[in-house]
């Protein structure tokens, strides 16, 4: 059979893909919401790649258990994977400086910054989620990619992405001001330098970009699937995940540009107590907005999602699998933790400032392997944001924590959670547990990981800390916890995730009662 050629079995696998109520595509949509709302809000404590995959987990779990639950527990775990990995690809680009250009104080009330701005957001934002849409189509559309063929797509997307740097995103030559055509960043277009410089004047840095280098990456990606592979819902999910991410991103900063453009807004009573950290808002309101198109975008392609069980073919054995997943954890924790000697310090700059190379071995265990897809969403995943939060207690700056204690609670405790809800879930596999049991538990246990986390990172910035008076011993043992006679920036982030896992907790908790009635029922049935 051609790649380009459905089989009967697959064209009635898709046909028969079971109606879901209305009311329960709703309930995917808005917690489809607060899992990108939640996961990329707190994405911005963690760092670019390994603190986007966080949105990949979450976002891609509640897609399985809404709108997926008829495939096989395998080909859901590995959508997810895929998702998670390739959302990292995109944190490879610059933003900042994009940002800026819509509400810094020397660019308020300049229009033409702002349009630019947005503008750069649009597509930058597009191609982030963009990229993370197809890969997650790609283990849904019933299409079987082998591991030796994501070996040779993603050398050639790499080689894209250069091509892609040379065309849109060069030259770059800050020192003679020489800088490409579509520059999204800032520079001395929008704030001209004065000839005569003040005291303690910061000269403009503009930052290299390579945005075009992933659009042409991504529009190589989608001519692969659509064209070769002829994969309708990788296909449609890519072109609705760039609507979703440049929705999101500039309707996301909407928010944040508002405050800046309209002080005398929130200068009344109420505002200026609240303290709000409208950076974080920006990163809340961008999840929420592209996890809600994207929901409804899968949505409406469920009849392409294949029920067939080829997709679980395993073409990698578990000695394989187990030596890739060795290899990219050592290189994944030597990039972000590790100080290396000068001779080989160039292979981790590559390996984490690059997402299509540090997504490549995942993405071939994912594809061929029975393991990789749980290990990558939960141990894998959890290593560098449990690093990430004890680095930012016990070493950077001040530390608020030992080292022995934070050994224990923010990276033992974490990653030992992890790799038995791994565990678990390949032996549930096995066992042919429902992929919406699966899904289930995933977002159960991924959610609870990362708010926890992001709480510790946040000094546990609680609001309900006010109503609470902490006996002093306990208060000693607990040092790093915020004086919370006031609020201040975090709070109000705490306030919304709160609320967020609370309502994926329910959500999960209805995914497995559900999922257990309909086993139940098939039983009696069966009987």
């Amino acid at each position: 059979m051609s790649h380009g050629t459905l089989s009967a079995s697959q064209s009635q696998s898709q046909l028969s893909t079971p109606p879901i109520p209305i009311w329960v595509g709703l309930l995917g949509v808005l917690c489809a919401a607060m899992a990108g709302g939640m996961a990329w809000g707190i994405r911005g404590q963690y760092g670019h790649e390994s603190g986007a995959m966080i949105a990949g987990a979450l976002v891609g779990f509640t897609l399985i258990l809404f709108f997926a639950p008829h495939i096989t527990n395998l080909t859901g775990a590995r959508a997810v994977a895929m998702m998670t990995v390739a959302v990292g690809i995109g944190g490879s680009m610059t933003y900042g400086q994009t940002v800026g250009l819509t509400h810094d104080g020397p660019l308020v009330g300049h229009w033409g910054a702002l349009r630019w701005g947005l503008l750069g957001l649009f597509i930058k934002g597009g191609i982030w989620i963009a990229i993370a849409a197809t890969f997650f189509g790609m283990g849904l559309g019933g299409k079987r990619y082998r591991w030796w063929e994501i070996g040779l797509l993603m050398p050639a997307l790499i080689c894209l992405m250069f091509l892609g740097i040379w065309v849109l995103n060069t030259p770059f030559d800050p020192e003679t001001k020489q800088l490409p055509a579509l520059y999204f960043s800032d520079s001395w277009f929008f704030e001209p330098e004065p000839e005569v410089l003040p005291d303690g004047y910061q000269p403009l840095k503009p930052r290299f970009e390579m945005w075009g280098g992933l659009l042409f990456a991504w529009i190589g990606l989608t001519a692969y699937v659509s064209f070769i592979r002829h994969d309708k819902l990788a296909r449609n999910l890519a072109l609705i995940g760039f609507v979703a991410g440049g929705l999101g991103f500039s309707g996301g900063q909407c928010v944040q540009a508002y405050h800046a453009w309209n002080p005398e807004t929130f200068q009344t009573e109420i505002w200026s107590t609240m303290h709000i950290n409208w950076w974080n808002m920006m990163e809340t309101s961008f999840g929420l907005i592209f996890g809600t198109i994207l929901a409804i975008g899968v949505w409406f392609n469920r009849h392409l999602i294949s029920s067939g069980s080829q997709s679980d073919e395993v073409t990698i054995a578990p000695p394989w699998e187990i030596t890739l997943c060795v290899i990219h954890i050592i290189l994944l924790v030597a990039a972000e933790f590790w100080p290396l000697p000068k001779q080989i310090f160039w292979l981790s700059q590559i390996y984490i400032q690059w997402g299509l190379v540090m997504s490549t071995i995942p993405l071939i265990g994912i594809v061929g392997g029975r393991y990789w897809p749980y290990l990558m969403t939960l141990p894998v995943l959890t290593i560098p944001i449990a690093g990430k939060t004890m680095r930012g207690l016990a070493y950077a700056g001040e530390p608020t924590i030992s080292v022995g204690f934070g050994a224990l609670v923010l990276m033992a405790i974490p990653i030992g959670i992890a790799t038995i809800a791994a565990a678990f879930l390949i032996s549930a596999q096995l066992r042919r547990q429902s992929a919406r049991a699966m899904a289930a538990w995933g977002l159960l246990v991924t959610s609870w990981l990362f708010y926890g986390l992001n709480c510790a990172f946040f000094h546990f910035g609680w609001p309900w800390n006010y109503l609470l008076q902490w006996p002093p011993q306990f208060a000693a043992m607990i040092d790093f916890v915020r004086d919370r006679s006031q609020w201040d920036g975090r709070t109000h982030s705490g306030l919304i995730f709160a609320l967020f896992v609370s309502c994926l907790t329910m959500a999960a908790l209805w995914g497995l009662v559900t999922a257990w009635r309909q086993k139940h029922d098939r039983i009696v049935e069966e009987a």
